[in-house]
């Protein structure tokens, strides 16, 4: 079985404990995307049990608690999918109403140009900081 998330981290690590990582993926359009990325290879969040479960959205809501502090997007969107990578993982993602795809999903046809946005200077420093009080 060929797995990215069991071969590699799936973008840059941000932050991990015992259950999942949080990663930053190189996302050219959307640059302040993040994944939480369950370490092992399951497929659905109902594969977990009740406080594996917990964990991994109390991650998944801090994660759009820090990214909303740094970024101030629009909105925030949160998909879990895995139709096209069966292991379970979170995709957080800032939404600005001039990206590319606003108001569709980001997998869409795009609309527009759209602006890309830098991040903030040390954004991935300042996001493991958001985070450290997971644990």
């Amino acid at each position: 079985m060929n797995c990215v998330f069991c071969e590699g981290s799936g973008g840059e690590l941000i932050w991990q404990d015992a259950h999942c990582r949080v990663v930053r993926p190189n996302e050219a359009d959307y640059p302040g995307l993040c994944r939480v990325v369950w370490h092992d290879h399951i497929k659905e969040m109902t594969d977990l049990r009740a406080a594996e479960r917990e964990r991994c959205m109390i991650v998944v809501f801090e994660l759009e608690r820090a990214l909303r502090a740094l970024l101030n997007p629009d909105k925030i969107n949160v998909a879990s999918l895995g139709n096209a990578v069966p292991h379970l993982h979170w995709h957080v993602i800032p939404r600005f109403r001039d990206d590319r795809h606003y108001p569709g999903a980001i997998w869409a046809a795009p609309l527009r140009e759209g602006t890309i946005r830098a991040l903030p200077e040390q954004f991935d420093e300042l996001l493991r900081s958001q985070l450290k009080n997971l644990g």
